[in-house]
Order: structure tokens, then C-alpha cells, then sequence
């Protein structure tokens, strides 16, 4: 764009003075064409100063708002005389089927495939009555369907040219200098929002500016994936070969990172509804993080024996989350103790048991032991060797989570139906009115031996209805957008609340309407939080011993914040301030160590709330193929100050413990539930399981339908679901030692997918079902 001369030439010369139509309500491609045409032939007004001019006079029947157009004159002062009716033949192919037949789009591509940028249409026309070039450009208020790769429109650029131009001012040459703009996503964003035609205008000519001057430049940061082992930057070679190869990796990281670190705090204010998405995603982490840290706070109560207490757990993700946001280098991750954390802790509280050790010792052991191998991959940096780790394992990994959590909310009810519902004392109760309806005599000793406890058979209703009203409500208020009910921006704000919203309704539910009803709750003692592990008893033995475990848990935390960094740093997500991956193993090295030592619980990136993160502050548009809708980032606003927001809230939560009490059980294993089904969105993994049970004719049309035989998409959806039901049994059993052994088979499926799996199905079938976008 930049190397071709007309380029921002013809930008600046035909934006300040095209036609511009902003939300027009046609969504008939003669209709508005034809009233674009009459828009320019009432313009055909010659002047003296051959300058624009604007218009007071309207289109009969155009429900359309003109902002500005141009006076239509040849150099020479000579008049046109558009003749619309050979301008309207020359659009379409023939007059019986209007099929357009000179029109411009842009692709997306992949490695392996590409899609159509649908939200825009590039129209060209050549007529002998056109002695000008003019561009038209309209923005349509709704979507139009302008044919099958054309679905959902939303902007026509419209452009007339001479039969007779030059190669560089023709049609096509023209076509391409806009359609070169409009190929922008971030672009097309902006646009709908403006709201005048300055402000569209200006937001043109500043893109064009932009594109130019990066194109053009000369000094471009050409600092290397932190997973790639190429790098060609005379400095980073330097680095690595000269002073510190140790620390070479991480020193790249705060080279890529360190500019960026104030903007991390104040640039989201500098874009679009950037106070809002602070406020809103700050109270989703709030809630997100919260419920699901009392959760799992409750289940180490119970394994610890209150060592690990609920108000331990809640402490422990303040600090945790506040001093991640502030050192991390990427601050969308968001860190939290997880499933595969907590049963960890109860094989560590077993082993106490088996071998009388006192808890709290072993405990910090392990933690230090599992800070100090961190900060050696770290060092090393070892986490290169993540790019080994390809999508497919990543979401194993991701669907083993919500797996997990279904499990635990699946556990709570079944527990909960358990003891209030399949009693001894029901059954009594049962046989007490069986027999009453059967109008048959009643001893006293019946009578006195049903009514001597109560059937709590109302809980364990209540609970469930409260747990699966969680979920749909949930979910329900998440997909609202997809809805046409409200104005846009009302649907978004519901959207972003969707999960405080569903938390705090059905709380007052369960515990105002239904206060009669007992509900299960959660402990919150008032035990001093920060007591320091004084190691009085740890021997010789035990250290060496817990250098086993704390080995194990450093393979496990490594993989499971490299793999949540991965999903964050994902292409498709579009982020541009870079990658930080050693620097935040080291972090989290030194926040686990720091933990362990006053015993709290541990904490790395997790999964799915890190690329929920970063969805709520995206920007989204929709595409449609073939009826198939996919929501697509636009932009993502990098910013550390919704982590740090929400986790003050945490931390102001201690002081309200009694309020948090009144949140019931039932609502928290909704919130697992709620976290478990909006994480697949987007997993590719999941949406392959479905094709077993989807009509063929009803397949999406994805890429790696259209590039992969049948037989060999299901044989890879089937070996991936061979390694995810390995690892649920390692991770679900209740053989003690092998949730130990679930580290070390994280590592055994990179080994599968490079060594074993091209045995069994062509490398170009692989790149399609198992790149990364």
C-alpha cells in the first residue's frame, strides 16, 4: 500500500469529498445502489471552484441520512451526464438473475486455510457516461445478504470509474487502494461506531496515515516469540551468546514486556466503552474468582481437617492475584488454585496421615521445593520446549478442567441427595403415609419412630433447582446478544454481567425466599490467616523426600501455566504487546514459595477463567458461513488493572465473612457448572465429539472439513478422547499415587502427538486439524 503511488493519494483525494451514508435501513442491493447513483447525479452541479459543496436536497423514498457528498465536474469544468440505466446494466451480470460483476473482498488465511472478511463488499463499475472517478460509501444500519460469501454486510464501497484510465487510476487499481483499508478489522470496528461524518472521515484518513507509516518504517521491534528458537536480532544474539545465556530468555521477555508497563494501566481509558469493560470484567473476576477460591477452600477444608480453611483460601487469591497483576509480564492470565491443586493436597495430607508428619511442615516442603524448580525452568528457560505442545493438547487439557469441575458440582449434589434424600429416616416417612393413605391402623412406635427426625427431602430439591438455575441463568444472560431483544448496547452490558448477575439473584433466592428451607453452607472461622511454618520437626528424610513431590508439582504447575499463557497468547486473541512466559513461571515461583510459607493455598494460571478473561475484554464481530455463525476478536484491550481491581475486592471481602456465608453451596456448584459450559466455546476438540452425534449434512463448514477425509477426523477425535479418558482416571481415581503420575502423562501426550500420531495420520491431515489460529 505504502510502496504504490496512488495508495494514500487516492485515500486523501476522494474521502474528504465521497458521497458518505450512514445507517441506511435498504438492505436491497438494486435499491441501494440506485440510490447511490441518483445521490451523485444530483451532485452533478458545476461550480467555480470545482470544491464540495453539501446538499440540502433529499432522495425521494431513502430512508437514508446523507452526510456529504462532492460536486461531480470533469478537470475541464465539463458536465457529466451519468446515464443510470447503462450504469445499472453494467453492475450486474444480465438483467434476469442481479448478480454483481465486478466486486472486491478480503480473505483471512491460515496455514492451511481461508475464510471471507463478510462485513464489507468493495463494488466497481465502468460506464462511457462516467468521465470521473467517484467513491460512495454507505454503512448500512443492518446487516444485508449480499450472496453466499457475503452474508452479513455491513459496509458498501461503492466506485464508478471511466471506461478509459490509466492502469494506476482504473477500476480495479482504485478497488484495491479501498479495499486495502476496509480489509482492517479493527478499522471496520471503529467505523460502526462513529457517529458523524467527520468523525468516519477522520477515523479513515488517520487508519491511512497509520498504515503508511508502518509500512514504510525502517525500525520495527523485531523481538522473537518467546517459543521460538530463531532469532535473528543481532541484540538478542548478543545476549545469548555473550554475557548471560541463562538469562537470555528472560531478559528478552522485559525487553518485549517493559515498555508496555505503565500503558498496561492507563491505555484501556483511550478506547471505546474502555470504563466500562474495567468495570464490568473487574466485577466478573470478582465473582469468578471468589466462588470458585471459597469452593475449593471448602473441599481442602475438608481433606486438611480445617489446616487449609476457607478464609486461608480466599486470602491467599488476594495476594495472589494482586501481586501476579503487578509483576506479571502477561496480565490476562489470571491465577487461581485449581482441581488438579486440590488433590494434591489431599495426597500430601494422606501421606502426613500414613507416616504421622506433621502437615503444615511437609506442606511449605513441598511448596519451597516446587518455587525452587520453578525458578529453574525459568532461568533455563525451559518453557521454549512449549512449542512443542500443539492446540489438540492444549484442549485435552482445557476440557479435563471443565470436566472437572462438573465432576465436583456433580459430587456436591449427589452428596447432598445422599444425606437429605435417601434416608432412613424418608423411608420411615414413605412407609408412615403409604400406610396412612391405605387407611391402615398405625402403631404408636411407627408413628413416634418416623417423626423422631426430620425428612430434609426440600433441601436436596432446592439445592438442585438452585444449582441448575445457576447455569441457566447463567448462560441465558451470556448468549443474550445473540438475541434482538434490547438496543446493542444494552444486550452487551447484559452480557458482561452475566455471571455476577446470575450469582446474586439466585443467592437472594435460596436465601430470602426459601429461608425456611435449610441449606447447606460453608464454615468461615475467625483463625489468624498469616501464621508463619516454624519447621520444628522436619528431619533429613522428609526433605529429601518432598523433593519427589515438590518435582511432581512443578511439572504440574509448569504445564498448567504454560499451556493457560498459550491459550491467552493465542493468535486468534490478536494481542499486541507480547509474550512473557519465563518471567511468569518466575513469578509464580515466587508467589508459591512465599505461600507455602504461611500455608496458603498455591496458585498458577488456570484455566478457563484466563480466556474468559480475555474475551470479556474483547471486541467481537460475527461471521456467517453457510448458516454457521463464529464470533471473531477484533481487538483485545491489554490492561492489568481488571485483575487488580478484583482482587482488592477479594480482599475487602474478609471483612464482610458473614455475608459470604449467606451465599449457599448449591449457587457455587452452579457457578462451576456456568465456568465448565461457556469454556467450550471455541474448543475445537469439543465441537469434533459433536460430529459423532451430528448429521452430516449439517457439519459446519470448517477448514478441516473441507481438507480432511471423514474417517480421519473421527480417528483423531477418538485418540484425543483416548488421552482425555487417561487422563480423568488419573486424575478422578482414588489410587492414591497415580494423580502423582498426571504431570508426567501431560508430558507423555506431546510425546504421543509428534512420535506416535503421524505414524497413524498424514502430517498435512494433522496441520489441519491441529493448527493453532
Amino acid at each position: 500500500f505504502a510502496a504504490e503511488i496512488r495508495g494514500g493519494k487516492d485515500i486523501k483525494e476522494f474521502i474528504l469529498g465521497a458521497l458518505v451514508l450512514l445507517d441506511v435501513q435498504d438492505t436491497s442491493i438494486w435499491d441501494l445502489l440506485e440510490i447511490i447513483l441518483r445521490r451523485i447525479k444530483q451532485t452533478n452541479i458545476p461550480t467555480n471552484d470545482s470544491t464540495p459543496i453539501l446538499s440540502s436536497s433529499s432522495v425521494s423514498n431513502a430512508p437514508t441520512t446523507v452526510i456529504n457528498n462532492t460536486v461531480v465536474t470533469t478537470t475541464s469544468g465539463h458536465r457529466e451526464n451519468l446515464n443510470l440505466e447503462d450504469i445499472k446494466k453494467a453492475l450486474f451480470i444480465n438483467d434476469r438473475v442481479r448478480i454483481l460483476s465486478k466486486t472486491l473482498q478480503a480473505t483471512t488465511a491460515t496455514e492451511s486455510n481461508w475464510t471471507y472478511d463478510q462485513s464489507w463488499l468493495a463494488i466497481m463499475c465502468t460506464s462511457p457516461s462516467i468521465l470521473k472517478r467517484h467513491v460512495a460509501i454507505a454503512r448500512l444500519k443492518y446487516p444485508c445478504n449480499l450472496g453466499r460469501n457475503c452474508q452479513e454486510a455491513r459496509f458498501i464501497v461503492f466506485i464508478l470509474s471511466p471506461m478509459k484510465e490509466k492502469g494506476t487510476k482504473n477500476f480495479l487499481e482504485t478497488g484495491r487502494t479501498f479495499a486495502t483499508i476496509f480489509a482492517d478489522i479493527e478499522l471496520r470496528a471503529k467505523l460502526l461506531k462513529a457517529a458523524t461524518q467527520q468523525e468516519f472521515i477522520s477515523i479513515i484518513d488517520k487508519h491511512t496515515d497509520h498504515l503508511m507509516e508502518q509500512q514504510t518504517s525502517h525500525t520495527r521491534n523485531s523481538i522473537a516469540d518467546a517459543f521460538d528458537d530463531t532469532n535473528t536480532n543481532p541484540e538478542m544474539l548478543k545476549v545469548k551468546t555473550y554475557y548471560c545465556p541463562i538469562l537470555s530468555d528472560m531478559y528478552m521477555d522485559l525487553l518485549r514486556r517493559l515498555p508496555h508497563y505503565f500503558s498496561d494501566f492507563y491505555d484501556i481509558f483511550n478506547t471505546h466503552r474502555g470504563l466500562q469493560k474495567v468495570l464490568s470484567t473487574a466485577v466478573f473476576l470478582y465473582f469468578a474468582c471468589l466462588l470458585p477460591s471459597i469452593a475449593f477452600g471448602v473441599l481442602n477444608s475438608q481433606v486438611t481437617n480445617d489446616q487449609i480453611s476457607v478464609p486461608k483460601a480466599v486470602a491467599s487469591q488476594c495476594l495472589g492475584g494482586i501481586f501476579f497483576s503487578i509483576f506479571a509480564g502477561q496480565p490476562l492470565i489470571v491465577v487461581m488454585t485449581t482441581a488438579p491443586l486440590t488433590l494434591y493436597v489431599k495426597v500430601i495430607y494422606i501421606l502426613c496421615t500414613w507416616y504421622r508428619l506433621d502437615f503444615r511442615d511437609t506442606y511449605a516442603l513441598v511448596g519451597l521445593w516446587n518455587s525452587f524448580f520453578l525458578i529453574l525452568y525459568s532461568l533455563f528457560g525451559v518453557s521454549k520446549i512449549m512449542k512443542w505442545s500443539t492446540r489438540s493438547t492444549e484442549e485435552i487439557f482445557a476440557l479435563f478442567v471443565s470436566i472437572a469441575f462438573l465432576v465436583d458440582a456433580s459430587t456436591h449434589v449427589y452428596r447432598n441427595f445422599t444425606h437429605n434424600y435417601s434416608t432412613d429416616v424418608c423411608k420411615k416417612y414413605d412407609k408412615y403415609w403409604k400406610l396412612r393413605r391405605m387407611n391402615e391402623s398405625l402403631t404408636s412406635n411407627l408413628t413416634e419412630e418416623a417423626f423422631e427426625e426430620p425428612c430434609s427431602r426440600d433441601s436436596s430439591l432446592l439445592y438442585i433447582l438452585l444449582t441448575l438455575g445457576t447455569v441457566w441463568l447463567g448462560t441465558f444472560l451470556y448468549k443474550f446478544k445473540q438475541t434482538p431483544y434490547l438496543t446493542s448496547a444494552k444486550r452487551e452490558l447484559l452480557t458482561d454481567y452475566a455471571l455476577p448477575g446470575s450469582v446474586i439473584i439466585m443467592s437472594l433466592i435460596g436465601s430470602l425466599l426459601f429461608s425456611q428451607i435449610n441449606l447447606q453452607s460453608f464454615s468461615v472461622d475467625h483463625e489468624h490467616l498469616f501464621v508463619l511454618v516454624r519447621f520444628k520437626s522436619v528431619t533429613f528424610k522428609q526433605i529429601i523426600a518432598t523433593g519427589g513431590l515438590g518435582f511432581s508439582l512443578s511439572l504440574l504447575m509448569f504445564l498448567d501455566q504454560n499451556i493457560a499463557g498459550a491459550i491467552v497468547n493465542s493468535p486468534a486473541n490478536k494481542l499486541k504487546k507480547g509474550k512473557a512466559f519465563h518471567i511468569d513461571l518466575f513469578v509464580i515461583a515466587i508467589l508459591n514459595g512465599w505461600l507455602s510459607l504461611f500455608g496458603l493455598t498455591w496458585m498458577h494460571g488456570a484455566l478457563p477463567l484466563s480466556p474468559l478473561h480475555v474475551k470479556a475484554l474483547a471486541d467481537t464481530e460475527e461471521r456467517v458461513e453457510q448458516g454457521h455463525i463464529q464470533s471473531v476478536i477484533v481487538k483485545v484491550r491489554e490492561t492489568r488493572l481488571t485483575v487488580l481491581l478484583s482482587h482488592i475486592l477479594i480482599g475487602m471481602s474478609l471483612f464482610m465473612r458473614d455475608i459470604l456465608k449467606q451465599i449457599p453451596m448449591p449457587v457455587l456448584d452452579g457457578l462451576f457448572l456456568y465456568l465448565a459450559l461457556t469454556s467450550l466455546d471455541g474448543n475445537q476438540f469439543f465441537e469434533r465429539v459433536t460430529l459423532f452425534f451430528t448429521e452430516q449434512a449439517a457439519y459446519p463448514p470448517n477448514h478441516y472439513i473441507r481438507q480432511v477425509p471423514q474417517r480421519k477426523i473421527h480417528l483423531f477425535t477418538f485418540l484425543q478422547l483416548l488421552q482425555l479418558i487417561i487422563l480423568c482416571f488419573l486424575g478422578f481415581s482414588p489410587i492414591l499415587y497415580s494423580k502423582l503420575v498426571l504431570p508426567i502423562w501431560l508430558v507423555a501426550m506431546v510425546a504421543f502427538r509428534y512420535r506416535i500420531l503421524p505414524k497413524i495420520i498424514a502430517k498435512k491431515y494433522l496441520r489441519a486439524l491441529d493448527q493453532r489460529l
